[in-house]
């Protein structure tokens, strides 16, 4: 019986024994079996988790002690890097040295934290009353479902681990059952690291068994999810019942602005990594390309040469620049989007299918698209494709670009292009969007909040707010020199 779930402390099989195949999108050859919870299981998992952060064994811990902790997962993630990023690269279909650059995000998410919480929390309010103490504290949220995606399967779930720790929550981490293998070693890190039992706990398999519990049981204080729009929506309903908190990072749309007073060479080859990284498999991809008309001609005619060269390949292809798509059933969601764009009017440039080459046939491989004649009233324009479509729509002024940009449903991120400093801050500041790029597009750092406007989710990762998301602030006033309020006048007996 295969071991890979993590409750109270122990490693466990699934109670009726049940386990599951992992298949690696690039050749669909088994990559590993991991164990598939049931719903007893993860009632196990909350128990567990409630009953440590109850008990008080890690919330009494400074947030000293709990930076050391997560400083220490750190150094375990960093001796074990090579490891995990072969566990993640052969879940995902990446290229390894993108795996690896993803867990050393990783890293440096749990060092961030871990320096994050030896700052001051507390706060000292002045009321205005010398013998009255006023403090503002900030304690432990509780106990946290933490759902991660399949796309960047550990740094997801870093995300909200790390903060959580600091914090002094318990949890329970789900991780997509398509890609469970570096949650596997995160929790295995987090065990070696010494953290209490029952404060970091690990359920598997596919949310339609596990996860009702784990966003609708009353003892659940927070969910924080990533992933798409439909299962967020079902979160923040089944949260209505007992008011939980919500994180919810739910994807994106994102414009990609190209001016024609931009450096155009930059902004081209930006542009195709932007839309093509990973296949279009991120959240922040900008796969929306928003093109001056005067330079459309050039930018697309270039854009579109480029991605006919993109070279597709598995995990140890080290010609590669890009992998598989995460599994059929996406494949042909992505295929029946582009179709669904050309029936509206959009004009298939390049790609617009499976590649057809003998070394892709065993996998889930789409060649990078561009679609063009594209404008805001195409499904899509406005869906998320989560795979490598660009599409290209046109403006003739600033105001018209900061109109098209915004007219979506979500707010992840967005990027311009422009050398005029002026005009850009202007851009930036109208974009409704939870990250602009100026004159670059992707890069980011522990330190900086992350997450969306509109429907692109609530809350924030990552920065300081990353680490408020977990706790719960509380005002203690404490009176030196009590006194009789004098409010109700005292009439003496009877």
């Amino acid at each position: 019986m295969v071991a890979t779930l993590y409750i109270d402390g122990a490693w466990k099989s699934a109670s009726d024994g049940g386990a599951h195949d992992v298949h690696s999108p690039h050749d669909q050859s088994v990559v590993a079996t991991v164990s598939q919870a049931t719903q007893d299981d993860v009632l196990d998992a909350i128990t567990a988790a409630r009953t440590s952060f109850d008990s008080g064994i890690f919330t009494s811990w400074s947030f000293e002690q709990r930076s050391a902790l997560v400083a220490k997962i750190a150094d375990i993630l960093e001796r074990d890097l090579r490891a995990i990023a072969k566990k993640e690269s052969d879940d995902t279909g990446k290229r390894i040295i993108e795996a690896e650059y993803d867990i050393a995000d990783v890293i440096a998410t749990f060092r961030h934290f871990a320096a994050l919480g030896l700052k001051q929390h507390d706060r000292v309010v002045d009321v205005g009353i010398s013998h009255v103490n006023s403090r503002i504290v900030h304690e432990p949220l509780g106990v946290c479902s933490l759902i991660g995606p399949w796309n960047y399967p550990l740094l997801q779930i870093a995300w909200k681990v790390a903060p959580a720790l600091v914090a002094g929550c318990s949890f329970i981490v789900k991780p997509s059952e398509l890609t469970p293998q570096s949650a596997i070693a995160l929790m295995q890190a987090i065990e070696e690291a010494g953290t209490p039992k029952g404060v970091a706990n690990l359920v598997l398999g596919p949310g339609s068994v596990v996860g009702h519990h784990l966003i609708n049981d009353p003892r659940v204080d927070m969910v924080s999810f990533t992933g798409g729009l439909t299962t967020g929506q079902t979160i923040m309903k089944a949260a209505v019942a007992t008011v939980k908190r919500l994180a919810l990072e739910l994807g994106g749309k994102n414009p990609h602005i190209i001016f024609a007073d931009a450096d155009i060479d930059a902004a081209i080859d930006n542009a195709v990594t932007a839309a093509f990284l990973h296949s279009g498999q991120v959240c922040s991809a900008g796969t929306r390309l928003i093109v001056e008309r005067s330079i459309h001609d050039r930018v697309v005619k270039e854009i579109v040469r480029r991605a006919a060269q993109i070279r597709l390949g598995g995990p140890d292809d080290l010609s590669a620049e890009t992998g598989p798509l995460i599994s059929k059933s996406h494949l042909e969601s992505v295929t029946t989007y582009v179709e669904k764009g050309i029936a509206e009017g959009a004009r298939l440039l390049v790609g617009g299918k499976r590649s057809e080459k003998s070394e892709h046939a065993k996998g889930w491989y789409f060649l990078p698209t561009v679609l063009d004649n594209c404008t805001t009233q195409m499904s899509c324009v406005q869906e998320e494709s989560f795979g490598p479509v660009m599409t290209v729509e046109v403006f003739d002024n600033e105001k018209e670009a900061i109109a098209i940009a915004n007219d979506t449903p979500f707010g992840l991120s967005g990027g311009l292009w422009s050398k005029d400093a002026d005009k850009a801050a202007r851009v930036a500041s109208a974009l409704r969007h939870g990250t602009i790029w100026v004159n670059d597009f992707g890069p980011y750092k522990p330190a900086a909040e992350w997450g969306g406007y509109k429907q692109s989710g609530i809350g924030r990762e990552l920065g300081e707010h990353g680490l408020g998301e977990y706790l719960e602030i509380k005002h203690i006033w404490i009176n030196n020199a009590p006194s009789k309020s004098g409010w109700f006048l005292d009439r003496g007996e009877g």
